[in-house]
Order: structure tokens, then sequence, then C-alpha cells
């Protein structure tokens, strides 16, 4: 098998925000010839598909300003700082969001939603057996809460009406390790 590996040459830091930074890398390729290669760096993220008693998903409505148009998704939230542990961080944002606290919290996996450019790693959990709180959102963040029931979201997704990349393989994952 070849050796594909990609070795950087040079790098450029080009912007650094509060959520993401940009490097532009000089790369040489297998075969000895040069690549731009653009990358956005993100400290990772988590998304949790929370599940109630009668099987409905606790979804979020959301304005999404890259789009300009409302999005529905599980919760979810960035990795405050590197290093931060994912599972507490998941737990964290689902509180924040929804409200909900779960009895029964495991993992669904990891993924990787652009790898061709952004370096972003999201961790999925699913949440079950759940105690609903009071939600506390962060300053500026504006959400709705619907029950959806999971079939539903589903169809929805195969359907393409939910988009978002974490919130259409929770639900499928979830699908198949669950045969709900």
């Amino acid at each position: 098998m070849m050796d594909m590996t990609e070795k950087t040459l040079e790098r450029k830091e080009m912007f650094k925000g509060r959520i993401v930074s940009v490097h532009v890398d000089r790369v040489s390729l297998p075969d000895g010839s040069e690549a731009p290669r653009e990358v956005v760096d993100h400290n990772g993220g988590v998304a949790v598909l929370a599940l109630d008693g009668e099987n409905n998903v606790i979804a979020v409505t959301q304005y999404r300003y890259v789009f300009g148009r409302n999005t529905v998704e599980i919760p979810a939230g960035k990795l405050d700082h590197p290093g931060e542990d994912p599972a507490s961080a998941g737990l964290r944002e689902l509180e924040e969001e929804t409200g909900a606290v779960p009895g029964r919290y495991e993992s669904l996996g990891r993924i990787l939603p652009s790898p061709g450019c952004y370096g972003e790693v999201l961790h999925l959990y699913l949440a079950r057996d759940l105690k609903m709180k009071k939600q506390h959102l962060d300053p500026g963040e504006f959400l709705n809460l619907e029950r959806i029931p999971f079939e539903e979201m589903v169809r929805r997704c195969l359907e393409g009406e939910i988009e978002d990349a974490k919130t259409v393989a929770a639900v499928l994952k979830a699908k198949l390790l669950l045969n709900l």
C-alpha cells in the first residue's frame, strides 16, 4: 500500500478567532509535487441525542447565520478548550440548552464533519432516562425546544429535511444500534 502522507513544508497563520483559526500550509505530496492546504482549526465539539420516555428526540431549532435560516438539530456545543473531556462537555451542553439531565449516557462515537479542510472532531452521545430541569442558555443563544418522535426524526433525516450532519449521524447511528 502506498504511503499517502503529506508533509508540511511551510505554514502561514491567516486568522485567529474565538472559535476557529485558519492557516495555509504548503505540503509535499507522495509523488514529490507540492500543493497548498487551507485548514480551519477548531477545538472540537459534542452533540447529544436525547430521548425521552416516549422515544421523542429533544431537538432544538435555531437560526444559523451562515445559511440564513433555521435548522433543526440535536443539542450541541464546542469544547471550551483543547483537552476538555467530551463526555462532560456533552452533559453541560445538554443541560444548558434543554434542561435535560440523563440517567443513562453513552457514546455514539466520533465523526469528522468536513475532513477536507475543517479540523473539527465531533463526539456524539445518546442520553436517556431524562430528568428535566430549567434550561440556562448562553448569552446571545436563542433556540426553541421541540419533542419530535424518533421515527419522524429518522424519516426527516433520510428525506433530507434535516441536513445537519451531527444530527443525521447521531439519529441514524441510534436507529441501527437500538433497533428503534
